[in-house]
């Protein structure tokens, strides 16, 4: 079955209607100066509401990995994902110390899957690639790359991700999961729009399903 990661949460309310409607994994935002960025309360605060074998994922960008360690174990983490310059030995760092690692990555090019192979131990996230921009921005890429990836090993899809294209985004790159963030969200930026939560979950789904037949 595929997982479904609704990224950028920043309320209570939100994170709830999410877990209802089926999302597997919430990601929390500890990126400065970005909409979506959590304290680390109101995280823990959310972090508290998924269900045992939901996944609490935060959203790190060229952070110290002992920061990071700090933060996860304060917040109760399940994983990290990490969407700036961090080295593969960081990501080892930090597998050591118990945690999942998500290795994100804004692709490029056909260099990326070469990128890819420097992080064997990670799931790795696609993203799309905007200068000067660290993730969110609602732009999607060549799924083609992805589907490549995809064939290889667990694969996370992101980067322009809503519920008008989800569907198709699934039959093509047969991903293991989905991810989106300003794809499901309104007018303002780290507030979800309800309906647009639960088409996207239940489109991904059903896309999956009628793959499997």
């Amino acid at each position: 079955m595929i997982r479904v990661k609704i990224c950028g949460v920043t309320t209570i309310e939100d994170a709830r209607h999410a877990l209802d409607c089926g999302a597997d994994a919430l990601g929390l935002n500890f990126v400065p100066g970005t909409p979506r960025c959590l304290d680390e309360k109101a995280a823990a605060e959310i972090a508290a509401l998924l269900p045992p074998f939901g996944s609490r994922v935060g959203i790190f960008v060229n952070e110290a990995a002992e920061r990071v360690d700090a933060i996860a174990r304060r917040v109760g983490l399940d994983a990290t994902q990490l969407h700036g310059e961090e080295t593969p030995e960081e990501c080892r760092w930090l597998i050591g110390r118990g945690l999942r690692v998500i290795r994100g990555l804004r692709v490029r090019g056909a260099d990326t899957i070469e990128e890819a192979a420097l992080y064997p131990d990670c799931t790795i996230l696609l993203d799309a690639y905007v200068q000067g921009e660290l993730g969110g921005t609602g732009k999607t890429f060549d799924w083609s790359l992805a589907r490549e990836l995809a064939a290889t090993r667990p694969l996370i899809l992101s980067g322009g991700l809503r519920p008008e294209n989800v569907a198709e985004a699934v039959r093509e790159v047969i991903p293991y999961g989905v991810d989106s963030s300003s794809g499901v969200e309104g007018q303002t930026p780290g507030r979800k729009d309800p309906e647009r939560v639960r088409a996207f979950i239940e489109n991904a789904r059903a896309a999956e399903s009628a793959r499997r037949g």
